[in-house]
């Protein structure tokens, strides 16, 4: 009975040893998941801050471009202003026909595409709301394929009436010249 008892005792102690064990890998575990997670969310704020110095340097780049490209354009338009008033054609005046017309498409181009290609941060999203941006991007794509659709049929119905138009045209200027020499061979 004694060394029943001694037995039982010493499994008991090899129990709680064993749990004591387990107990410390789990807290180690949970720890190392702790530190891992902090690790992985301070690399996605270091990627995403700099992604945000590479778009704001491609920003950056892109308007010191274009600043550029108009100080360049308007130092050639100097130069021809200059040579022009040297020649003595102070009352001729030339102008580009489109040059303004063409940056001001290309500003409308320019804002329509901003409105239209958002900026998509979902970095810190939680799952419903990553499913609730999903379904808004969906929405959005259905809407643009819809307007595409649309004018893909109204390019195709005014080309369609443009050819028609066209084979009217045609035949009313083939009966026109048809009569005109029945005409001339009458008199």
């Amino acid at each position: 009975m004694e060394k029943d008892l001694t037995e039982l005792q010493t499994l008991i102690e090899a129990h709680f040893e064993s749990r004591k064990k387990e107990e410390e890998e789990l807290i180690n575990l949970t720890d190392r998941i702790e530190k891992r997670r902090s690790e992985r969310a301070e690399q996605m704020r270091i990627r995403s801050e700099k992604e945000k110095e590479r778009q704001n340097r491609i920003n950056e780049e892109k308007a010191r471009k274009e600043e550029e490209e108009f100080k360049k354009k308007a130092e050639d338009d100097a130069k021809k202003k200059k040579v022009l008033t040297n020649l003595q054609f102070s009352g001729y005046k030339t102008e580009k026909k489109g040059g303004p017309k063409k940056k001001t498409e290309r500003e409308k181009k320019r804002a329509i595409l901003s409105e239209r290609r958002r900026e998509l941060n979902i970095d810190n999203l939680k799952e419903d709301k990553l499913r609730e941006k999903a379904s808004e991007l969906w929405k959005q794509i259905h809407q643009l394929e819809a307007e595409k659709f649309d004018l893909q049929y109204q390019h195709s119905r005014q080309k369609y009436d443009v050819t028609v138009l066209r084979n009217r045209v045609s035949d009313h200027q083939k009966v026109t010249k048809g009569s005109r020499s029945k005409r001339g061979l009458r008199k």
